[in-house]
């Protein structure tokens, strides 16, 4: 039986196969790796985008520069449910907004980015994610099916339960699906925002996210120049948690190096991918 958000991959590398039955759980098959992405290329693009007239957020920088490098090394977009491996039909990224006016409330919700967006229309995305979601008296879809579980009296254990059973067997519905913060490519929290240090974020067994990504606040990292001199570069720290299950640790490496070409000149991001490839086993 199919997904809403996924196509079944039969024709992976055969160890991809067997992995999820060796790691069934997500919380089985997880690595986490440090990114220290030097500040200096990302602050001087903001700056020129800022007296150009346009506003420019880091988090766009971070988001416009994963969401290219999805076009280019589609494996990321993956997931895997009940042993078996699919490729998502979309990108999708779950984020925490804190709520205006209220201390310490906060919101989840899932922000869609198509493949061929620049980096101008991340940073409009991004903006009108947040607007939409800050709203105190508003509740985006997450909240409604979060109410909806919690005022059960006395059944919650067991909705939780008949959700997660429908997931495993491909029987959600699309409208929990877009709804649910727990299936998307990546969840991305900034924690920089609220002063702390980056984190190695856990990934939850329900749903479907094979990526968390979490900024901190910035540090300096020594690094040797070619003349053999230490020099002490300020950085912006991501704490990448991944699925192993679905891509080799070669191909994560590669993928998150390109990456970080976006980083050290984010312009390249400002027209649209010269190409989307498609998952190769697809």
């Amino acid at each position: 039986m199919g997904r809403a958000d996924g196509k079944l991959l039969r024709h992976t590398d055969p160890m991809y196969r067997i992995v999820p039955h060796i790691m069934v759980k997500r919380s089985d098959a997880l690595n986490s790796i440090t990114l220290d992405i030097p500040l200096e290329p990302i602050e001087k693009y903001i700056r020129m985008k800022k007296k150009e007239g346009q506003s420019m957020s880091h988090m766009a920088v971070i988001l416009a520069a994963f969401n290219r490098t999805v076009c280019e090394y589609p494996a990321l977009n993956r997931f895997v449910v009940n042993k078996r491996v699919y490729a998502r039909k979309e990108v999708a990224i779950g984020m925490v907004v804190l709520r205006a006016g209220a201390t310490g409330a906060e919101t989840m919700g899932k922000m869609y980015l198509q493949q061929e967006d620049t980096i101008l229309d991340v940073e409009n995305r991004i903006q009108k994610f947040v607007a939409d979601n800050r709203d105190v008296e508003g509740n985006n879809a997450t909240d409604k099916i979060i109410k909806t579980l919690v005022g059960l009296p006395g059944l919650l254990r067991g909705a939780v339960s008949v959700l997660k059973w429908m997931d495993w067997h491909n029987l959600l519905p699309k409208a929990i699906i877009d709804a649910s913060p727990f299936h998307n490519t990546m969840v991305f929290t900034n924690l920089a925002s609220i002063r702390t240090n980056h984190i190695h974020h856990h990934a939850y067994d329900f749903g479907t996210t094979s990526l968390v990504m979490a900024a901190g606040n910035t540090r300096e990292v020594p690094r040797r120049t070619r003349e053999g001199e230490i020099v002490h570069e300020k950085c912006l720290p991501l704490g990448l948690v991944m699925d192993e299950r679905i891509a080799s640790g070669y191909y994560f490496a590669q993928a998150f190096r390109r990456m970080k070409e976006y980083f050290k000149n984010p312009a390249l991001l400002e027209e649209p991918p010269e190409k989307i490839l498609a998952d190769p086993e697809l």
